[in-house]
């Protein structure tokens, strides 16, 4: 049974002071179903994605709240779906799930976080519980700490000086927030100097060495939402569709200072991306756009090696020979990734999808990849423990 995308919206991202986690969800969900062309009505279930409502905003048990976007979906299943930064894709793999198995027919997939209710060190808190808390979080290690565990391992790993690899990391910053610019929702429209995000400075700190914070996603607001449907049905009632054609979910250790994983690759995002690309008989090749976790900047240089863009320890090569910039061999975050669009965390695996979607049918949100017909996302649960990948193609 082929699944396709009948409605989306997408939110502005950013601190929005005015704005709710209830009203964020409220916002998202009508939005989509408005855009889907259905009465809410004919809405069969909800799948609420959300990382932290009761860390960032006193809130768990978020999912019924959705019942307030109309009265029409009082008595619909609602339910929340957590799974670290990854909780959106997988309430789009639940939603699958729900269609494939005759349940569903029209599935509302929301994904919401309000993440600057609190102050810095109250965000690293709630974050820190994403990792493994005995072993990570409660000795301290932030997830800037943990990501640059791998920035370490891939210097020792591949024989980088930090100076080299600080030179890398700047490129992808300031193709982030390059393409950041073009995007109206996005949280930061400011272009980076390359020498600025290359060396720390007063405005560009360690934040956990060797990363700065120019190589660190933002604390966001923002919401994303879908309505899925069968593929028969969406071409029954839309002139373009978008299908969700594949998606792969792979797990792997939750600890990465434990040392049971690589340091220097993303074992299990490349498993992931792999399944995905050989359910359809597929290659990077036949990818046109990607909407990829660049939680950090060392995390998009893991997922070009990751996606087999470059052979391991050679991940520059695709950002400074231009290959992951609109315009070259496979376009990595035209909206400007979590590094620049922002990083809602519960919206983002979500957002990843609405993003793909509006690409595939022509109606970017800011940049557009001319004649895109195949997209990629890949979502990134904790440290690398959860990674789903997904593949849509336009068909109509």
């Amino acid at each position: 049974m082929g699944i396709s995308v009948l409605g989306t919206y997408h939110s502005q991202v950013g601190r929005l002071k005015e704005e709710t986690i209830y009203s964020l969800l409220v916002e998202a969900g009508k939005g989509a179903i408005k855009n889907s062309g259905i009465n809410p009505e004919e809405i069969d279930g909800i799948f609420v994605a959300n990382y932290s409502g009761g860390g960032f905003n006193n809130q768990e048990h978020l999912a019924p709240y959705a019942v307030e976007i109309d009265e029409a979906l009082r008595f619909k299943p609602c339910t929340r779906v957590e799974n670290a930064c990854a909780s959106g894709s997988t309430a789009v793999e639940q939603a699958l799930f729900a269609i494939e198995s005759g349940k569903m027919k029209n599935v509302l997939v929301i994904g919401v976080e309000k993440m600057t209710s609190l102050k810095t060190a109250g965000v690293t808190e709630v974050l820190g519980m994403a990792s493994y808390y005995p072993e990570e979080g409660e000795k301290g290690y932030s997830f800037p700490g943990l990501y640059a565990e791998y920035a370490k391992g891939y210097i020792d790993k591949y024989g980088y000086s930090e100076e080299e690899l600080a030179d890398t990391l700047a490129h992808i910053t300031c193709k982030a927030h390059k393409n950041a610019m073009s995007n109206p929702l996005a949280q930061m429209h400011v272009e980076y100097e390359h020498d600025f995000a290359k060396v720390v400075s007063d405005k560009n700190p360690m934040i956990a060495q060797p990363l700065k914070l120019s190589d660190c996603s933002l604390v966001s607001d923002g919401a994303a939402a879908l309505v899925l449907t069968t593929t028969e049905n969406a071409k029954a009632k839309k002139d373009k569709v978008v299908e969700i054609q594949t998606l792969e979910h792979t797990s792997d250790y939750l600890s990465i200072v434990e040392g049971k994983r690589s340091n220097y690759e993303l074992t299990a995002a490349k498993k992931a991306v792999e399944k995905a690309l050989d359910n359809l008989n597929l290659s990077i090749d036949d990818i046109d756009v990607a909407e990829v976790h660049d939680c950090f900047t060392i995390t998009e240089l893991l997922i070009y090696e990751a996606l087999g863009l470059a052979k391991p320890g050679h991940g520059r090569d695709a950002i400074v020979n231009g290959d992951v910039k609109v315009g070259g061999r496979l376009p990595i975050n035209p909206s400007g990734g979590l590094k620049a669009k922002g990083h809602p965390v519960g919206a983002t695996g979500v957002s990843m999808h609405v993003l793909i979607a509006q690409q595939l049918l022509g109606e970017s949100i800011g940049l557009q990849v001319e004649g895109a017909a195949t997209g990629l996302t890949l979502n990134i649960g904790g440290s690398g423990a959860t990674n789903i990948a997904s593949i849509l193609k336009r068909i109509k």
